[in-house]
Order: C-alpha cells, then sequence, then structure tokens
C-alpha cells in the first residue's frame, strides 16, 4: 500500500488530537497529567500512525465510503489495536480510541476539503456497512448496548458523530466567549458526558453510575458543583468515562485540520 505525505499529515494530526486529549489536565475520571505517564501516553498514541495512514491510504486509493473500504478499514483496525497493546504494555489507555478516529481520517481523506459535518457524515456512511471479516464473539460494548439499548460506539458512528459535533461546538462557544484553550477543551469534554451512552461506563457500573456522570458534568456546566468535587468522587467509584475522552480527541483531531 502506497501512503503519501497527505496520509501521513491526516495520521498525525490524529495522534496529535489522541495526545491532546489526554494531556489536557485536570480531566474527572481521565488519566491526565497529575499522575499518567505522559511520556508513555504519548508514545503509545504514536504507535497508532502508521495504522492511522494506512486509514488514509486506504480510503484515498478505494474512493467510496462502501463495503470495500469498511472491510479494509476493520482489517487495519485490529492491526493498529494490536500494535497499541504491545507499545503500551496492555494498559488499554487508547483502547477505543482507534474506531472513531480511524473512521474520521478516512473520512477527511475521502474529503480533503470537506468541513466538519461532511467529514463525519462521510464518517457514519463507512460504518453503516458491516464488516465480513470482523471476530463474532460479541464485545463488552456490544453486549451492554444489546442489554441497555445503548448507542454505543458503533451507534455513534452510524448516527455521523452527533457526539463530535456537540464537542465542536462546545469549543467554538466557548472560544467565542473568551475562554483559555484548557477551559474550551474541559467544556467540550463536559458537554459530551452530559449526554453520552458510554457503554464502558455501562459495563463498568451500570446504568446508575452512567447517570452519575452524566448528571455531574451538567452539574458542573451549570457551576453548581466544583469540578474537582467531581474528579474526586469519580475516580473514588472508579467511573472512567472513557468514551468521552475518545470524541474529545477526535473533535480536536477535526479541530486540528482546519
Amino acid at each position: 500500500m502506497v501512503v503519501t505525505r497527505e496520509d501521513e499529515k491526516l495520521a498525525g494530526a490524529a495522534v496529535e488530537g489522541l495526545s491532546a486529549g489526554v494531556e489536557l489536565t485536570p480531566k474527572p475520571g481521565l488519566p491526565d497529567a497529575r499522575e499518567a505517564d505522559l511520556p508513555g501516553l504519548r508514545w503509545s498514541a504514536r504507535a497508532l500512525e502508521p495504522g492511522f495512514a494506512a486509514m488514509a491510504a486506504a480510503a484515498r486509493r478505494i474512493g467510496e465510503p462502501g463495503r470495500a473500504l469498511r472491510a479494509e478499514l476493520g482489517a487495519i483496525g485490529r492491526a493498529t489495536e494490536r500494535d497499541m497493546a504491545r507499545a503500551d504494555g496492555g494498559t488499554g489507555t487508547h483502547h477505543g480510541a482507534v474506531w472513531p478516529l480511524g473512521l474520521l481520517v478516512a473520512a477527511a481523506a475521502l474529503a480533503p476539503a470537506g468541513d466538519l459535518d461532511e467529514i463525519t457524515a462521510l464518517a457514519g456512511r463507512i460504518a453503516a456497512h458491516p464488516d465480513a471479516r470482523a471476530p463474532r464473539r460479541p464485545s463488552p460494548g456490544s453486549a451492554v448496548s444489546v442489554r441497555y439499548g445503548a448507542a454505543g460506539a458503533r451507534g455513534e458512528a452510524r448516527a455521523g458523530f452527533p457526539h463530535v459535533r456537540r464537542a465542536s461546538a462546545a469549543l467554538r462557544t466557548a472560544r467565542d466567549a473568551g475562554a483559555r484553550e484548557p477551559e474550551a477543551r474541559l467544556n467540550a469534554l463536559l458537554t459530551v458526558m452530559t449526554t453520552l451512552q458510554d457503554t464502558g461506563l455501562l459495563h463498568a457500573a451500570g446504568p446508575h453510575g452512567l447517570r452519575e456522570v452524566q448528571d455531574g458534568a451538567r452539574e458542573v456546566l451549570a457551576g453548581r458543583l466544583p469540578l474537582t468535587s467531581f474528579d474526586v468522587r469519580l475516580r473514588e467509584r472508579g467511573l472512567s468515562p472513557r468514551g468521552s475522552g475518545h470524541l474529545l480527541a477526535a473533535a480536536l483531531f477535526l479541530d486540528g485540520l482546519r
């Protein structure tokens, strides 16, 4: 597969979005600069770059958001997940980020001059196709989606990433109001957390845990709950809204393209 300079640029932008999301501090319930091994997290994020470049190259070669591209992205994504697992020593910090970022990288390669709405819509069209080569065993996320009727990562993608669009809108609103960049990014993260049906949280803590995260994020945004108190609560109860973190990274990737 021939990887062009443009493919490498998209892959680098995706990794930068992921790294920027990880480095944002403080983040309620999520790894950040206070206790995480940031050099290690950057290293494991960089392990995804060749996979993202291959996804962009596949999209340019195939040229349309159909079944063939969906199957190729699935195969590349599974190989990329394995590479990441070797790079991060099995910590799984970036596990789950390959799906949204990979789809959006491929969509951005299909529409080099596309805006946010066009790229997210294209990603949704790719995700709408089944992957015939995907493993048949159900994942914890898919099992939880069935049990609770949650959209999950696949539903989010097939809908054209509505929470990525919400995060992008929150970034613009906060910046227009004069917020510093860390504050704007935190507002975007909390905005996603208020409504995302995070299947990772559902799997770990059930509907009550998910509601606690959603309600707490709303309280912080409304100024009724200090961010530090919310963070302590999530960490004490082991509630880690990683799905929201991955979608923030996706929004930061698209923001970086502009």
